[in-house]
């Protein structure tokens, strides 16, 4: 995933189509790094999303507008006193840099016309949008870099504008063949790295890209590469540099567990074709993709205080857990004391007085035993010593297999919750998981206020062979699963051992392809702790089997009787419908 000088390149081609010749109708800034221009001309109106923003620098159109404060502020305010109705003569990329370039045509206040440049530099914590005059001088800039910031350049008004050259490399679009194979010799690195850090505009991932097209190992050292292989990555560099010049793009997102991970302004024909997705335009991909990408961080970042309050817990009781175990290995001597006060008891008449041991035959084991004396004891005092160790050791060990079995329970149950967490997708999936952190005594419901209305719902799934299967994205949807919407013949799965969700596929009485136990075996390996992994151990039975221990914890089930299988955990291909109504 990079926002490269390819995607750039099909930004510009898609800009220049849409924005030439038209005018600049409004100009706001509805965040302090961004920017929203509207544009109107022959093809309507249109919106420029602009951000500078130095965690996700973005260029797109979009149809959605966005609030702006209600004082607008100093870079905004100049950009409309000199850009209000200013006509966009021309769309251009320096090469492949990160760079767009808007030459803007307007009249003064003499009502002469003149020429501006808009540009906007979309290269991580270094992006920029720097507002120019004719002479390529900056007027001004909506972040000032000073010589304390940067050694590299400057940017405040009045100071020249000029690209930054921090990076040695090669521009792709006026390389011929033989600066390709030079860059390519130069470096001993692996052959993919060689080219995204020999080429301006190249991201590891077309680079890899490039390799797969090519035929070519990816990880090949480049600089002793063979005639022939050297030959083949000069000609995809070339069919990618002649597809960029004039203008053929294809933009796909990739997805991995229904999730997107990957996009390019060229086709990844790396990656299977099931997991890619085709759009018409750079924006709409664009658009799509982060605002997926910002939904799955929005909902990590709305979770850090419930993951705060699940971790913190799970770690007390991990540690209360193994300080038991310890006390609870501690009593296995018990029966030891008890044996040496039925010996001395048995054996302890011709004990001389002031005697330190007595040995004995240990009639359990018939072996012999050397029982320690205290001499200032008689042996029957001796004795009741041993009888009151065990007695005390007997009482720590009743009580400890009672805590240990409460404290696994609960580390069990912290952890369905902690991957209930890394499950969701939506603020509605975080409303059911905070209920039962309450419920379970972990967050204390404020005041007089009311349990929260639940609209989150199970994850619903069609097999290849058209049977419904339904994941419990919490433990009460998985109660509600199990014990509810499942009948008594259909069947039911869950990770061996390793907390996750409970999945249900409804047999309607028939007997089911073994495709569907496979596929639903993925499903209940994904939403389990044990997701990534390629064999998981999935336990499964019908739904008759599994009970519910009276005042057990949500979610929590018994099963005597069930088959296994090892399945991993990836689960493309597998048709995600709807949550249940």
């Amino acid at each position: 995933m990079a926002f490269d000088g390819v995607t750039i390149a099909g930004i510009v081609s898609e800009l220049k189509e849409k924005l030439i010749g038209n005018r600049i109708y409004k100009i706001a800034q509805p965040e302090k790094d961004e920017l929203l221009l509207t544009v109107k001309g022959s093809c309507g109106q249109v919106r420029m999303l602009m951000s500078a923003d130095a965690s996700l620098p973005l260029l797109y159109l979009t149809e959605r507008n966005k609030t702006s404060p209600m004082t607008a502020p100093n870079f905004c305010m100049l950009l409309r006193k000199h850009l209000q109705n200013a006509r966009i003569v021309s769309v251009t990329q320096p090469g492949l840099e990160r760079i767009v370039r808007f030459e803007l045509e307007h009249l003064n206040e003499l009502g002469d016309l003149c020429r501006k440049y808009l540009i906007i530099e979309l290269m991580g914590k270094h992006s920029n949008i720097i507002f120019c005059n004719d002479k390529d001088k900056i007027i001004d800039s909506i972040k000032h870099i000073s010589g304390m910031v940067s050694s590299v350049r400057e940017v405040l008004p009045g100071w020249q504008y000029f690209i930054p050259k921090t990076q040695d490399k090669a521009e792709l679009l006026s390389c011929t063949q033989e600066e390709m194979a030079a860059v390519l010799r130069a470096k001993s690195l692996p052959l993919f790295k060689a080219v995204y850090t020999g080429f301006t505009g190249i991201s590891p991932s077309i680079a890899q890209e490039l390799c797969y097209r090519a035929g070519v190992d990816a990880d090949l050292p480049s600089a002793g590469l063979e005639a022939e292989v050297l030959e083949r990555m000069i000609s995809v560099l070339s069919e990618l540099a002649a597809d960029i010049r004039s203008e053929k793009f294809c933009y796909n997102v990739v997805y991995e567990n229904k999730q997107p991970v990957e996009y390019a302004a060229v086709q990844l024909s790396s990656y299977d074709e099931g997991q890619r997705r085709r759009f018409e335009r750079i924006s709409e991909l664009l658009e799509y993709y982060y605002a997926e990408k910002n939904t799955i961080t929005r909902i990590r970042q709305r979770s850090v205080d419930l993951r705060k309050i699940v971790t913190t817990a799970l770690e007390r009781n991990v540690k209360k857990y193994d300080l038991q175990i310890k006390q609870l290995q501690d009593t296995e001597k018990r029966d030891k004391y008890r044996i040496y006060g039925e010996l001395l008891n048995a054996y302890g008449y011709n004990v001389e007085p002031g005697a330190k041991s007595m040995e004995a035959l240990n009639y359990y084991t018939d072996q012999m035993v050397t029982i320690p004396l205290d001499p200032m004891l008689s042996v029957g005092e001796n004795a009741k010593k041993y009888f009151d160790k065990y007695q005390k050791l007997k009482r720590t060990y009743e009580a400890l297999s009672t805590l240990t079995k409460e404290t696994k329970e609960e580390i069990e149950h912290l952890s369905s919750i902690s991957i209930s967490l890394d499950i969701a997708l939506k603020e509605e999936d975080l409303v059911q998981i905070k209920e039962e952190l309450i419920e379970s005594g972990y967050i204390r419901r404020k005041g007089n206020s009311k349990r929260e209305k639940i609209t989150s719902k199970p994850f619903h799934y069609v097999s290849s062979d058209g049977y419904h299967i339904y994941v419990g994205k919490n433990n009460y949807q998985n109660e509600e699963l199990t014990f509810k919407l499942a009948t008594g013949n259909d069947w039911w799965f869950h990770t061996k051992g390793i907390p996750g969700s409970h999945v249900v596929v409804k047999s309607n009485g028939e007997e089911l392809p073994d495709r569907v136990f496979e596929e639903a075996g993925k499903l209940a390996a994904h939403y389990s702790q044990a997701r990534g992994q390629e064999k998981v151990e999935i336990d499964y039975t019908q739904k008759k089997n599994v009970k519910k221990p009276n005042g057990s914890k949500p979610g929590f089930v018994v099963y005597y009787t069930n088959y296994s299988l090892v399945i991993d955990s990836d689960i493309t291909g597998i048709e995600l419908v709807e949550d249940v109504k």
